[in-house]
């Protein structure tokens, strides 16, 4: 399907303000985009098609319509953040079947900026691992479809990539922003702690996990932080000037090998930062010799999660990753002074740099299949052996970015960096991606 490329949130929602479109309009688009392409996507679990259209139809009416930042924009949310009225599964049958009688936070200041939902989306059980897929469903890469779209928002990423809806919302706890968008070719943010109201799941996975925009430009990722932590002036892309950049290519891990066209997209995304006047250095990031306190924190925030379900409704790999969890939690594997330790070094790397650019993926996405029925072991190995740059920025609460850089010539899926800093970078690093965007601008949809 031809994508329009003003099938973007700012310039539909600047139409609609205007008057030149009706905010059924792009609804209506986006619908449509939906029934003819999700059949071969999977991101979807459930379309509101009857509703998203009685609600443009009412937002015609808002008398302060020409002043709302996300007019007549459809978006996509993922399914573990509640909607009014669609059951709030978290992607497993564990979780309840009873609709939320309110909103989640973040979808209420969507909703409030004018936005409509026109769905919610695919996510692995309980947002635990780095695929997406469920008995009945699995979510494909748009330019890959043997490919899975990552996880666990990606549902979100692959609703995006499609050209189903311009923006979507989901969350990051582990990478489960960046790791799809890296895998989709679109931009996912991760704010730092704080910024966004969390409320993923039970504990937010013990401060772990941040909602965060998808979209397929810059502007758009932009729009939408600015409305999901209600502040405005994040929604212009500043001028910021030279930046000093640390260019760490090492992987976090040292068994773990980066794909050499990985590497090369980190490196021409350097590139075009010095061609655009920034400084940058080849550099290394004190990634923690011993992952073992984060993984012990993720398994810890799974196993509260857990809590209150029946664990027979879980899946085998979940029930797993819980159970080690109640045994992390009571030895006491995961302690906060891990994340203050591991913080005052990033703080030092940050004294020299005010970012750091990594690739987002060790390796391309792993194939589409059914994860949810392989082992605990099989998903660790395969989300470990591709997102491992991901996961220390959650584990100290700073802001971190997928942005596209181009197609991996073997698996023909996009190639992506990461852009992170220290606290209160968001803007900056937003800049640098805009920077990238403009000067190795990227396809915003896949050729489905």
């Amino acid at each position: 399907m031809e994508i329009d490329l003003a099938f973007t949130a700012a310039q539909i929602a600047a139409d609609v303000r205007s008057g030149r479109r009706n905010p059924s309009d792009a609804v209506r688009e986006a619908l449509a985009r939906i029934e003819k392409l999700d059949g071969q996507v999977g991101a979807f679990v459930h379309v509101r098609a009857a509703e998203a259209l009685a609600e443009a139809e009412k937002l015609a009416g808002r008398a302060d319509l020409a002043t709302l930042p996300l007019a007549g924009v459809p978006v996509a949310i993922k399914e573990n953040l509640a909607v009014t009225g669609v059951p709030t599964r978290s992607g497993s049958r564990a979780t309840s079947a009873e609709p939320p009688t309110s909103d989640h936070e973040v979808v209420a200041r969507v909703r409030a900026a004018g936005a409509i939902v026109v769905g919610t989306t695919a996510m692995p059980e309980l947002g635990i691992f780095g695929t997406t897929d469920s008995s009945t469903q699995i979510t494909r890469n748009p330019w890959n479809p043997d490919r899975s779209a990552g996880g666990s928002s990606g549902g979100s990423a692959a609703a995006v990539a499609a050209g189903m809806v311009p923006i979507a919302v989901g969350n990051d706890g582990m990478g489960s922003v960046r790791l799809p968008a890296a895998c989709c070719g679109v931009v996912g943010l991760k704010p730092g702690a704080g910024l966004v109201p969390a409320g993923v799941g039970v504990n937010d996975w013990l401060g772990m996990a941040e909602n965060g925009p998808l979209a397929t430009t810059v502007d758009d990722v932009a729009l939408l932080a600015s409305v999901l932590a209600d502040r405005r002036e994040l929604s212009g892309v500043p001028d910021i000037g030279k930046v000093r950049i640390g260019l760490a290519v090492g992987s976090p891990i040292a068994f773990l090998r980066v794909d050499r066209h990985w590497l090369a997209a980190a490196r021409t995304a350097a590139s075009v930062l010095v061609s655009a006047g920034h400084l940058v250095e080849t550099t290394q990031l004190p990634y923690p010799a011993n992952p073992l306190g984060m993984i012990a924190r993720w398994t810890e925030s799974v196993a509260a999660d857990a809590e209150g379900l029946d664990a027979k409704l879980l899946q085998k790999r979940s029930r797993w990753h819980a159970a080690l969890g109640r045994i992390s939690r009571k030895i006491g594997l995961f302690k906060l002074d891990q994340v203050v330790a591991l913080n005052a070094k990033l703080e030092e790397f940050f004294a020299d740099y005010d970012v750091v650019l990594t690739p987002t993926l060790l390796q391309s996405p792993p194939a589409a299949e059914r994860w949810s029925e392989k082992s605990w072991l099989a998903n660790i190995w395969s989300n470990a052996k591709y997102g491992a740059f991901a996961p220390l920025w959650n584990f100290v609460g700073l802001p971190a970015a997928s942005v596209p850089v181009g197609i991996h010539p073997v698996s023909k899926t996009p190639l992506a960096v990461q852009i992170a800093g220290p606290r209160g970078a968001e803007a900056r690093i937003l800049a640098l991606a805009a920077q990238l965007e403009q000067r190795n601008p990227w396809v915003r949809t896949a050729p489905l």
